[in-house]
């Protein structure tokens, strides 16, 4: 599999699709977990806490959010104690529209749904967005992944964090149109190709896990 750089032109289908997927959930369940696809609160704030784990949380700073939804990122953030700049880049207009009303007041957030308006951050983190495949074939999405990490750590200069469904996952529940990586494939992808400093998380009670590349 490789990654190339750019992936509006390459995978333009896959982003249009993705995209439209996610709007129809912001508009049946407006901006809750569930209008991001999460089963619930708790698992969404869940995947919070391990994707920040690759943050230093003792000093400030810079954070991209890749796949931001409606921000609630942010409100966690808050609520734990961070001190931090956000950026936060979605595809879908609807949820940077809904971020930009929810979180207007913050002037240490901004929204994007041009990812070329990121610019490098200390931290990059991305949750939920290499999940939903829909009916595209798996090897091209797994390309479309690749391709992904390599824009995300060009934009992180301190570390970054993703994760992603596992193919640990028990048989009966998974899902065609969603993506099922293998963790051990991925673990080694990263310290091939972004840093010698990686941690697997897989030992929390979700059908998942998380990275963390520190640099």
């Amino acid at each position: 599999m490789t990654a190339q750089r750019n992936p509006k032109s390459s995978f333009a289908d896959i982003l249009e699709e993705v995209g439209r997927y996610y709007s129809e959930k912001l508009s049946i369940y407006g901006a809750t977990a569930k209008g991001v696809d999460w089963n619930s609160p708790e698992s969404q704030e869940l995947r919070f806490d391990q994707l920040l784990k690759v943050c230093d949380r003792t000093k400030t700073f810079a954070i991209n959010d890749y796949g931001c939804g409606y921000g609630a990122l942010i409100e966690y953030m808050n609520d734990s104690g961070y001190t931090f700049q956000y950026r936060g880049y979605d595809i879908s207009s609807r949820m940077i529209s809904k971020a930009k009303t929810i979180y207007e007041d913050l002037e240490y957030c901004e929204f994007f749904t041009d990812e070329s308006r990121l610019t490098s951050a200390d931290y990059t983190v991305a949750s939920g967005i290499f999940n939903v495949k829909l009916k595209t074939d798996e090897r091209v999405w797994a390309d479309y992944v690749l391709q992904i990490l390599t824009n995300i750590a060009e934009l992180s200069t301190k570390g970054f964090s993703f994760n992603m469904l596992t193919r640990y996952s028990d048989k009966h529940l998974m899902r065609p149109d969603l993506y099922y990586a293998d963790p051990l494939y991925m673990f080694d992808y990263c310290k091939k190709n972004f840093s010698r400093f990686v941690s697997l998380l897989h030992d929390y009670p979700l059908y998942e896990f998380t990275i963390l590349v520190r640099k």
